[in-house]
């Protein structure tokens, strides 16, 4: 039986397959996604589920479907992320649906991605929208998960996939040319007010430069520049994480054969020493030294046993003549001398008479 935490991550890497497809066509079209999504036979994902479990199953989808609708991703993943959703949520088999769960915090995120999609004349993702809100689709609460006793770290932590992740563009917007227009005439002006704090003859006899010149063209080169950098940079990360996937089997060969050796050494080491009694297990444990091997194995010396009162008795008192004999044997009960009671009694009566 499969366990929470492995269900999840293949749910998740099948959302992140049909995710990289959808953003290798460069189109937000609700028609793409569901050309992919046919292909790739999404929709049998509920498919083998039955009692309880096609709800546990379809709440845990919803949930990983849900983090590419918000942000760091890029608007074309979310657009994705909400095409999956409407996928998902009309595409299980428990009754009744199981809703989305939304935080109230995400909900700002929710109506900004509305907003730039009605700016942006994406009107199939905005009638999606709708309509999951019309059918009372999402279920808003607190947190974004469902919070659980003794939860675990790992499961809780969310893996984000780099390649879907919005790169920075706020400087490359700082360089169109409605802004750059803007930008050489606010320069221009500032320019004249500086200029008219000190004359033409006063600014060259104090050497002062009140302005910067060709300051936008400047800014234009430094964007352009780090644009450039930025693309560098996401190409090696994407070809770093190709190499990765590669290297992850031998890597995963190597730990399995570390794990075995050290399993062999621990039961080599364990095994060299004899099991005892409970009774005993306070005494030290003889070890065989023919079997040791290495000098980093200390040596067990067993407790040496004491010789019985009997036979220091034997070894140390010397009996001469027949005693020996005698002290040989063993004492028998009938061999004891008797109690001589009729001399008593005559001793007790000659003293009574003095």
């Amino acid at each position: 039986m499969k366990t929470k935490s492995s269900r999840n991550q293949q749910v998740r890497s099948d959302c992140e397959e049909l995710l990289a497809r959808f953003q290798q066509t460069d189109s937000v079209r609700f028609e793409v996604f569901s050309q992919i999504w046919r292909e790739m036979k999404f929709g049998h994902i509920f498919f083998g589920t039955a009692g309880r479990e096609k709800r546990a199953f379809g709440r845990a989808a919803l949930d990983v479907a849900a983090v590419y609708f918000l942000p760091p991703f890029s608007f074309q993943i979310r657009a994705g992320g909400l095409y999956l959703l409407h996928g998902l949520y009309h595409c299980q088999t428990a009754s009744p649906r199981v809703p989305i769960r939304l935080a109230l915090k995400d909900w700002e995120d929710v109506l900004a991605f509305e907003k730039d999609a009605v700016g942006a004349q994406h009107l199939d993702a905005v009638f999606l929208l709708r309509q999951l809100l019309l059918r009372k689709a999402f279920h808003f609460a607190a947190m974004p998960a469902l919070l659980t006793f003794k939860r675990s770290k790992e499961e809780a932590r969310s893996r984000l996939c780099k390649r879907f992740v919005a790169r920075a563009r706020g400087p490359q917007e700082l360089v169109g040319r409605d802004a750059m227009e803007e930008l050489s005439n606010i320069h221009h002006l500032y320019g004249k007010l500086k200029s008219s704090v000190f004359s033409e003859a006063q600014r060259e006899r104090l050497g002062v430069a009140l302005i910067r010149h060709n300051l936008p063209a400047q800014l234009r080169g430094h964007v352009v520049s780090f644009h450039g950098w930025q693309k560098r940079k996401q190409q090696e990360e994407s070809d770093d994480e190709d190499e990765g996937d590669g290297e992850g089997t031998s890597s995963r060969a190597e730990s399995s054969r570390r794990a075995q050796l050290l399993s062999s050494i621990k039961s080599k080491a364990y095994g060299q020493a004899a099991e005892t009694c409970k009774s005993r297990r306070h005494r030290q444990v003889e070890v065989n030294a023919g079997e040791e091997s290495g000098p980093a194995l200390s040596k067990v010396r067993s407790k040496s046993s004491k010789v019985s009162l009997k036979a220091r008795t034997t070894e140390n008192v010397c009996i001469i003549g027949d005693m020996s004999k005698e002290a040989a044997t063993s004492t028998r009960i009938h061999h004891l001398t008797a109690l001589d009671r009729g001399g008593r009694q005559a001793q007790k009566d000659e003293s009574a008479g003095e």
